[in-house]
Formats: structure tokens, sequence, C-alpha cells
């Protein structure tokens, strides 16, 4: 009978001890996740703000490309009117010169019978 109580309680024993390493186990497998989950979670968030910081950035560049986007604009205008200034100025030289020829005795001006360049406008000797 004492056997029989020995080898009872052996395997209660081992049954104990099984049990024991079984929720170690299984204790370890809950902290293993839970700590494969919080790395995930920390790993998702630096991705997040690398992805702020990207865009960002992305956005700075945009910001300065339409910066510069309108500083050329700006540029283009202000070079089409130097431009109309330009020609406005050549046309009123152009036109003191002609007054000049007119009040010059010397230089003949007859218009009706010049030839006209391309712009339609008469040729004026002034030779």
């Amino acid at each position: 009978m004492r056997t029989v109580m020995n080898t009872t309680v052996t395997v209660a024993i081992i049954i104990a001890i099984l049990l024991v390493i079984a929720a170690i186990v299984v204790t370890a497998g809950r902290s293993r996740r839970a700590h494969q989950l919080e790395e995930a979670h920390y790993r998702a968030s630096e991705t997040r703000d690398l992805a702020e910081v990207a865009r960002s950035e992305a956005d700075l560049h945009a910001a300065e490309a339409t910066e510069r986007v309108a500083r050329a604009e700006r540029e283009r205008l202000a070079a089409d009117q130097a431009q109309l200034e330009a020609q406005r100025k050549q046309s009123l030289a152009d036109d003191l010169h002609a007054e000049a020829d007119d009040i010059d005795p010397d230089v003949e001006t007859d218009v009706d019978h010049e030839p006209s360049d391309a712009d339609g406008d008469a040729r004026v000797d002034r030779s």
C-alpha cells in the first residue's frame, strides 16, 4: 500500500511540476507576445514620426517651389513691362527724329512718296 501511495504522491508531484512548467510557459508566452506588441506599437509610432517629418519637408519644398514660380512670374511681368517701356521710348525717339527732320530745312521729307518698312512706317532720308 505504501508503494501505491508513493506512486500516487510521485504522480501528483510530477503532475504539479508539469502544471507549474505549463503555467510558466504560458506566462512567458503571454509576456513575449505583450513585449512583441509593445515593440510593434513603438515601431509604428517611430514610423509615423518619420512620415510626419517627411511630409513637413515635402510641404516646405512645395512652398519653396510655389514661391519660385511666383518670383519667376513677377520677373517675367517686370521684363514684359520693361520691354514695353523700351519700345515706347524707341517710338518716342523715332518721333523726335521725325520732328527734327521736319523742322530742319536741309532735310527733305516727302512722306507721301517714301517706301514703307515692315512696320508700315514711312522711311525718312536722314542723310
